[in-house]
């Protein structure tokens, strides 16, 4: 049986990274015209337009686009599909996915493990291996959702504009806090963005985001061992030199680790705006 294994361009894999996952891409919305992550525009497009300060959302996939996504991939000859969406918790496309699937008669797994972006990316990478492994999709599916909290995103945004602008913040809120230089740092930790903590400026910010992931690792993560646990970094960083900066400084915190930059998605960079910096931590699933 040969099992597909898929997800869309909020797990930070690109179109064509890897030849064994297919991605579908999310809609990104500028000024009421929609584009699709990767195959009409890419991070810099995203951030000419936020610079511009012109109108973005984003929205689900239609169900066409389920459709013809899993169809074509059910007519490369595989026999099943392992889903993977961003979490559940995050946006209603996952709930959508599972609903369409329905039609499948199971050869769609959705899977929902309250992942996103880098952590996300683990998921899929963990389910690669466990189809060449021999999981069926369904297998999978359980194996990966009984695993789904064992990771954490902190992030801090650099602007507080695309979070009032998606209601996450009051627009009073967001002025108090750039005044003062206030920066939220958010965390994930599966179902929703909560607030972690508020620092003054970016440095205090990203301190405080390495000390809760060296938290984790002492407290949550106690009986892990290092080889077992994955750090990475993350960002919506115009600058390359900038994001090796940030990249740079988390690897000195945690030597030894093999430790990435990824870019964050157009979907997810349309919620949290630009030079947005992230760090995650996760029990590696296999």
């Amino acid at each position: 049986m040969r099992v597909a294994i898929a997800t869309d361009t909020n797990s930070s894999i690109r179109q064509g990274e890897n030849k064994d996952i297919f991605v579908l891409p999310m809609p990104v919305i500028i000024d009421g015209k929609t584009y699709f992550e990767g195959i009409d525009i890419c991070s810099r497009e995203l951030y000419e337009a936020m610079k511009q300060h012109k109108d973005i959302s984003t929205s689900q996939p239609a169900p066409g686009q389920f459709i013809e996504f899993w169809d074509q991939i059910l007519a490369a000859g595989y026999d099943e599909i392992a889903f993977i969406p961003m979490s559940s918790g995050l946006s209603s496309s996952c709930s959508s996915a599972a609903q369409i699937a329905e039609d499948y008669d199971g050869k769609v797994q959705v899977i929902d493990n309250h992942r996103i972006s880098v952590t996300q990316r683990e998921s899929v990478f963990a389910a690669l291996q466990l189809a060449q492994q021999g999981y069926s999709a369904r297998e999978i599916k359980a194996y990966l959702e009984e695993r789904a909290y064992e990771a954490s995103i902190y992030i801090t945004v650099d602007s507080m504009e695309y979070l009032k602008k998606g209601g996450r913040v009051t627009p009073a809120a967001a002025a108090f806090a750039t005044v003062l230089n206030i920066k939220p740092v958010l965390t994930v930790q599966g179902d929703k963005l909560d607030t972690y903590a508020k620092a003054r400026g970016m440095r205090q910010a990203e301190a405080t985001m390495i000390k809760a992931v060296h938290q984790d690792r002492t407290t949550r993560y106690a009986d892990v061992s290092d080889p077992q646990l994955q750090i990475d970094t993350a960002g919506t960083i115009e600058s390359e030199e900038a994001a090796q900066e940030w990249l740079q400084m988390v690897r000195g915190e945690f030597p030894g680790a093999a430790i990435s930059y990824y870019h964050l998605p157009c979907s997810i960079a349309s919620h949290v705006g630009m030079n947005s910096v992230a760090v995650t931590i996760t029990k590696k699933e296999v």
